[in-house]
Order: structure tokens, then sequence, then C-alpha cells
């Protein structure tokens, strides 16, 4: 029998490998920069066509690479990160396994200029899917320029299960966001489809935030510091009255890497335990800065997960640090230990003689009835009328299958009685039983069946509003919002452009009481978590009304 396994040809293992680290352009996004960062640069341009589809360019300043590393570099688990297998417990760059590159070259057509510092000439490579067309020297700045064109021309079916642009560019801009913050003492700056969205000068940390979120975050930021011979945490978390219904604005960087932990994120929320209103998201940018032998980052293709070795430890202490600056910044309510807390004792004194004898005689009234109450538990007859109105007092209510009649005649007025249970369901009499209705979900069937009429039919009725009200976003968050902007006219919404990354909201959808602020804030949450479209659209209006009306 012939032998059947073989080796993978290069070109084939680095498009499996591009599967793992270049899931979309915001990942390619990623690779680039951090690798820019890991060269030293203090100015990281990023250029995007079409949401990285077309070209992605990413320019920095950094030490740049010779001839021979350029070329290297274009080979998988090619690194100058690592050398033996202990290094991997002392990491402080962002990249290290050398995949990046070499993933990125296998699906797109890649191009690379760098030159070093004491160099005239720099170094050119021109690669299409693995293969190098060519490589010379070229002249150029100091520093690396990698153009990234036509990602996934050679994989169709990837290219294919690409987003809108609005939803790539959201992605992109959450992963800049996430290096622009992680380094504030740099330069960042990003172009896309020749509209210069952020261009951000070196600053501090409170200077970035305000200039990536907006004016909004300006006083609304708390210092948080706490230092253990274990871990240091800096940054900074927002005040209560700034938590927004998105949970966004949410970032937590080891070693200056972002991460992805729920247990660590459970840490922070809890710390805000009672300080938020329910669904209210805080904003937080921390920093732990941590000896690499106590972490391990070789867990996640792309990086963003790690393992600590006490992560119950790391939990106590941001929860703590949290904690510790919610009161050092009088973030928390005070109680007054002189004030009476005696409610009773202040009730009963305000309380009148008259008005006393009344709340006595009504206590003991209802005690009495408590009594009957539990009376009639105690011995049920058939002709209990617990259930009965008053009309029909002295009628015996049952609810009798038409099923066991032996005519069709139509339901009496009798039957007809309903009465609700609990404050939730109603309860009716049907032809074949009894039939429970929840109240909420017919009420959110009713107004999604109302809002799904509305979206295929002309627009909306809307309600306008008598002080509209600016609605400041971020980027993304803006990107996202012009991408629906149909189907919030066809729901009964109004807005327009106001300035950078801000709306206007004029209107909102007739019998919606809540305020333009918050109905966008739920909606983008949503549209976070899902990927817009007409039913998922009208679902999430239906749900925000539902709420808008029961707070």
């Amino acid at each position: 029998m012939p032998d059947i396994i073989h080796l993978l040809p290069d070109s084939i293992a680095n498009q499996i490998a591009a599967g793992e680290v270049v899931q979309r352009p915001a990942s390619a996004v990623k690779e680039l920069m951090e690798n820019a960062l890991d060269a030293g640069a203090t100015s990281i341009k990023l250029f995007v066509k079409e949401a990285g589809k077309t070209l992605i360019q990413v320019v920095d300043n950094g030490s740049g690479m010779s001839e021979t590393d350029a070329r290297m570099s274009l080979e998988r688990h090619a690194t100058s990160k690592i050398k033996t297998a202990d290094d991997l417990f002392k990491l402080r760059t962002m990249g290290f396994r050398g995949e990046a590159l070499a993933s990125i070259a296998a699906v797109a057509q890649f191009e690379m200029k760098t030159r070093q510092g004491h160099s005239d000439l720099g170094t050119q490579l021109l690669v299409d899917a693995s293969e190098v067309k060519s490589q010379g020297p070229v002249a150029c700045e100091k520093g690396t320029s990698i153009s990234v064109k036509n990602l996934f021309f050679n994989i169709p079916a990837r290219r294919n299960f690409l987003k809108s642009n609005a939803v790539e560019m959201r992605h992109i801009l959450e992963e800049f966001h996430r290096l622009a913050l992680a380094r504030p003492e740099i330069a960042f700056s990003i172009q896309h489809d020749d509209e210069l969205i952020y261009d951000l000068p070196p600053a501090k940390l409170s200077q970035r935030v305000v200039s990536l979120f907006g004016k909004s975050f300006q006083g609304q930021l708390a210092p948080c510091q706490e230092e253990t011979t274990l871990v240091k945490i800096t940054g900074y978390i927002g005040r209560p009255e700034s938590a927004r219904k998105s949970r966004g604005e949410q970032f937590i960087f080891v070693n200056h890497r972002y991460i992805r932990n729920n247990y660590l994120n459970h840490a922070i929320t809890s710390a805000f335990e009672g300080l938020l209103a329910e669904g209210n998201f805080p904003f937080y940018v921390l920093f732990l800065e941590i000896d690499p032998k106590h972490i391990d980052v070789n867990v996640h293709p792309t990086k963003t997960e790690i393992k600590f070795d006490d992560e119950r430890a790391i939990y106590g202490v941001v929860w703590a640090a949290v904690k510790q600056a919610l009161g050092a910044h009088n973030l928390t309510p005070a109680i007054d230990f002189h004030a009476d807390i005696n409610i009773v004792g202040k009730l009963s004194q305000s309380l009148t003689k008259e008005q006393y004898m009344d709340e006595q005689f009504s206590t003991a009234l209802h005690r009495s009835n408590l009594q009957n109450w539990e009376k009639a538990f105690e011995n049920p007859s058939p002709q209990s009328r617990l259930f009965q109105s008053p009309e029909q007092e002295g009628k015996v209510l049952r609810f009798e299958s038409a099923l066991n009649q032996s005519t069709n005649a139509p339901l009496s007025s009798d039957d007809q009685f309903c009465f609700q249970f609990q404050q939730k369901y109603i309860i009716r009499p049907s032809k074949t039983g009894l039939m429970i209705i929840d109240q909420q979900a017919a009420h959110e069937r009713v107004l999604f069946e109302k809002y799904t009429t509305r979206l295929k039919g002309t627009p909306g009725n809307s309600q306008q509003s008598l002080f509209p009200q600016t609605v400041t976003l971020s980027a993304s968050d803006f990107a996202l919002i012009m991408e629906v902007e149909q189907e919030l006219i066809s729901l009964g919404f109004r807005f327009e452009i106001f300035g950078k990354n801000a709306v206007l909201v004029t209107g909102i959808p007739v019998g919606v009481e809540a305020s333009e602020k918050e109905l966008f804030e739920g909606l983008l949450e949503q549209f976070k978590k899902i990927n817009p479209s007409y039913n998922c659209l009208c679902r999430i209006i239906w749900r925000l009304l539902w709420l808008s009306d029961h707070p």
C-alpha cells in the first residue's frame, strides 16, 4: 500500500495559518501595527481603502530591516523575539510567533519598503500569494512601510464572508483604539478613503482617552493606582454617572498588551456594585504591569487571551484598586452617621392622633383579612368565589372544554370572562380549554409586527423633539449608525450629522418616551452583538420600546 502522508507546500501551510491569524482586515491591521511598535516607532500612520478590502498600509519610523532580515521576515516562524523555550516567559514585545507577515503575504498582494537608519538605500519586496515577485534596493524613508492590497483575492470564499464596509471599518477602528491607548506616548493617525479620522499626537493617557472618545470624557475620569509585590495597576475609571448602555469602552492591558478576560471584568464591575443603573456599564482603561514569568501569552493565535499563575490574587488586587479609586474620589455615596435613621419613629412622630388611630385600625383590619384568606384555603369548596367579580356573585365559574359538549354553540358572555394573574398573565377560557397569555410577549409581538410593517413601507411617523439632543459617538459607533441610517428613518428616527462623529437627534418614533441618548446607546449595544438587518433591527426596536414603557 503506498504512503499517503506528505508535507504541505509552504503556500498552503501559510494559507492555513492565515485562517487563524488573519480573519478579517482588522486582523492584518493589528499585526502590522504591533510589528511597528516592536520596531521602536514613535509615529505610526495607517491608510485604509474600502475598509481594508482594497488597501491596508502601515508606515512607521522604526528601526527598519536589513535586506536579509526583510527577506527572512516573510518565512514562517522567523522571529527575532525568542531563541529558547524559556524566552516565552520573558516576553515584553507584542509579537513573537513569526507568523503574521507570512500569513498576510499568503492571502494578499504584499509590498514592503524598509530602511535602517545607517543605510542610504532601503529594500523593496513584492510578494503575490506567498510568491516573491521581486526584491531590490529602493529609496525610502527610515523605518518600514507595508502595503497589503486586495486581501483574500486568491481565496474568494473567505472574501465573500467579509461584512459590509461599515462593519469591517468598525473592527479596524476598535483595533486602532486599543493600540493607541496601549501606547499614548506614540503618535498615531488613521486615514480612510482620503478622510483623516484620527491624528493623535503623543499625549498623556487621559488626553488620549478624550481624543479617541470625545470631550464628554473630560472631568469624568478618576485615576486608579495600586501596587503590590505581584502586580502594579494604573489607569482610569469612569464616574458612575458617565456609565453607558454600551460596554464597548472597557480596556484591560497586561504589559501594554490588550487582553479579554471576563474574570477581571467581573472584578471591576463588582466594585461598582450599587452605583450603576441596571443595564449600564462603566468606562475603564486599566494597565497591569506584572513579571512575564507569572503569565502565559502563548494560548491564543491572536494573543488577546493570557493565563495568570494566580488569577484569584490578581482578581482581588484589581477589585481593591477600583474600590479604592471610587472611594478616594468621592464617587461612592457616603453615610451620614449623625442622621436619625429610625424611620418608624419619624413616621409616628409626624402622624396626628387621628391618623395614628386610623393606621392602627387599618393594620388590625389587614390582619383580620389575612386570617380570613387563610381559612378559605383550609376548607376549599366547589362554591369558592375567589376569582369571581362582583357582578357574578352567586354564580359558579367553571372552565370546561367545548370538546365535551355535543353542540358547537357560541361562547356565552360568562365564558368570555378573563382576569389578570400576578400582573403578568391574562387568563381566559377558549373553545378548547384555557388560554394563558403572557402580557409582555403579546405586547412585544404587537410592536414587532408594527415595526416590521413600517420597515417595509414608507418612513414611520416621528415625534419631533422640543429640545433636540446631540449624541457624540466614537468613530466606530458613528460608522455603524450611518450604515443603518435608512432603516432608522423608516422606524421614525430623524437625525442629522452635527460635527465630527456626532448626530443631532430631532425626532424619535411615535409613542417612545425614552431619551434620545439612551435609545441610541441601547441600539449601539445591540448592533455590536448581532449583524444589523431588517428583522434584527426591528427586534431591537420593539424590545427598547417595551423597556421604555416599563422602566
